[in-house]
């Protein structure tokens, strides 16, 4: 499927199969096309070219109305002057449906979604997550197949999205309908997705479940999207065996790496390695079963945030190779432990080889 507004693209060859049943997000910076993609399975855009199949019918052609989806919005769209109970059933209410049938749908998903004590109040009695709530049961008491979430929690602080996020994840296992959710939030699409498509430049870059994406990424954006992330390129100059070889950095020198994409001698290529896969001590880690690679680090700043603590390092005191190294922690000031690393300290950061993941890989070409 593809899109362009005055001849620019904005979304170029989409293809995703989505399961019945499954919570599926769309996660992608802003401007990436992801809610044009929404809007064009809702049927408020037309795709220059494709088709848009729910289960087993071409929905192309018919108007919003006629398809069997629901979309909430950024906005809630509720209607000011009408209570909760009246915004819940007011699509039922256009269908002409027996005043009996109408209270007690509406009694049904106003439990649903924990507004029983809210009924008979209007919008504006509300907080921004119980309107969210009200959107979400007159979407769902439609019986859609499909409902789409536009960025619905970006209007709510921090806590409260997280709460809410709960909230509609529980309510998905319960209707057991196919949610598609778009955010920009990594933490939010990690946290409540099946699976998860992530975009960039109107293009799906990598579909996978949350750990996948997360722990193999496709490419340098997914890698870096996706969470805090270090980078380091080199030029592959020997290997260990089948699994593993060897790169040269100019800073970090000779670095093991597992081979999770084809490699030969000469490639250049670039490592991911997430922050809270590296350790830090003040001595140098004994070797183990597994291949460790360390290297030497000035600790140039420390953030302490409460349950982790966040290490900005200079890999070989080279303030051209800046590290970030998360320490999970349940004593903070722990005077007992000798290898606690300070701000301005030295130490050794080291790592398991298969803990890195290839993202580039260039055929004997100079980055």
């Amino acid at each position: 499927m593809n899109k362009s507004f005055d001849g620019v693209p904005v979304l170029n060859n989409i293809n995703l199969t989505i399961e019945d049943g499954e919570f599926f997000t769309i996660l992608g910076p802003s401007g990436c096309g992801k809610t044009t993609l929404l809007r064009m399975i809702a049927g408020f855009i037309a795709p220059d070219s494709g088709a848009i199949y729910l289960g087993s019918e071409n929905i192309l052609g018919l108007p919003p109305n006629k398809r069997n989806v629901n979309t909430i919005f950024q906005k809630y769209a509720l209607f000011p002057h009408l209570t909760v109970y009246e915004n819940i059933a007011f699509a039922l209410r256009i269908k002409k449906l027996p005043e009996k049938e109408i209270r007690d749908e509406v009694k049904k998903y106003i439990e649903l979604v924990g507004l029983s004590e809210h009924v008979h109040k209007k919008p504006n009695q509300l907080s921004g997550g119980q309107q969210q709530r009200v959107a979400i049961a007159r979407a769902l008491i439609n019986k859609p197949g499909v409902l789409l979430l536009d960025e619905p929690l970006s209007a709510l602080d921090a806590k409260l999205r997280q709460n809410l996020l709960i909230e509609i994840d529980n309510i998905h296992d319960e209707v057991g309908i196919t949610f598609i959710f778009i955010t920009h939030d990594q933490q939010e699409a990690l946290s409540i997705s099946d699976r998860i498509a992530v975009m960039n430049s109107g293009n799906i870059l990598q579909v996978g479940t949350p750990a996948e994406v997360y722990e193999a990424p496709s490419d340098s954006f997914v890698a870096d999207f996706l969470g805090e992330n270090n980078f380091f390129d080199g030029v592959i100059t020997s290997f260990v065996d089948e699994r593993f070889a060897r790169l040269q950095n100019p800073i970090l020198g000779e670095v093991v790496i597992e081979m999770d994409k084809a490699l030969s001698l000469g490639d250049h290529v670039r490592v991911s390695i997430r922050p809270e896969k590296l350790k830090l001590s003040k001595v140098q880690p004994p070797q183990t079963d597994k291949i460790l690679n360390v290297v030497k680090a000035f600790v140039h700043e420390v953030i302490y945030s409460g349950f982790q603590s966040k290490y900005f390092v200079w890999m070989e005191g080279d303030k051209n190779m800046p590290f970030k190294i998360f320490k999970q922690h349940a004593i903070y000031f722990d005077e007992e432990d000798e290898d606690v690393v300070w701000w301005d300290e030295e130490a050794y950061v080291y790592w398991d080889a298969d803990d890195g993941f290839l993202v580039e890989v260039n055929a004997g070409e100079a980055k």
